[in-house]
């Protein structure tokens, strides 16, 4: 049984998103990836019908052309990639998204709309990372949140 570390490292960014709730937001995702040529995971249950219109209104006429794939849970995600190479996105991290110095491969997981990754995730990974805000609301939207993280990683590494 090879590791992760003996399996090849897709050079393309990795958007994982974990149980989505909100169509839209997963639409909305599903055209960044595309635009920035990186791989979207879902991770199930989800909270709509892949078929959805909205996912469909939000990922426009581009969602045939996405390069994504559904997956039970996260078992697949921990046995392809490194550890050093999954970061968990949430509120709950002490450490900003501009503090890391991203790759080429590199996984950003990030949680449901309504309430983020599980606690005992959080509590079993090392690279937790959040973005700034105010303290007058609990969160950005998924969609924004997956942009502004995806955007630093390719400024710093190139589309």
């Amino acid at each position: 049984m090879s590791s992760a570390s003996d399996l090849p490292r897709d050079p393309r960014l990795h958007i994982v998103l974990y149980q989505p709730e909100i169509p839209a937001n997963t639409g909305n995702i599903g055209r960044l990836c595309l635009g920035i040529n990186a791989r979207l995971h879902l991770i199930k249950p989800l909270r709509f019908l892949l078929d959805d219109k909205s996912l469909k209104r939000a990922g426009l006429d581009y969602w045939q052309e996405l390069d994504w794939e559904l997956h039970d849970n996260l078992d697949w995600i921990f046995a392809r990639f490194s550890l050093s190479s999954i970061y968990m996105c949430s509120t709950k991290a002490q450490t900003l998204y501009t503090d890391y110095k991203y790759h080429p491969g590199d996984v950003f997981i990030f949680g449901p709309e309504s309430r983020g990754l599980p606690k005992d995730l959080l509590d079993s990974h090392p690279q937790l990372i959040k973005i700034p805000m105010s303290d007058k609301i609990r969160s950005l939207n998924l969609a924004n949140s997956a942009a502004i993280i995806a955007y630093e990683a390719i400024r710093q590494i190139g589309l």
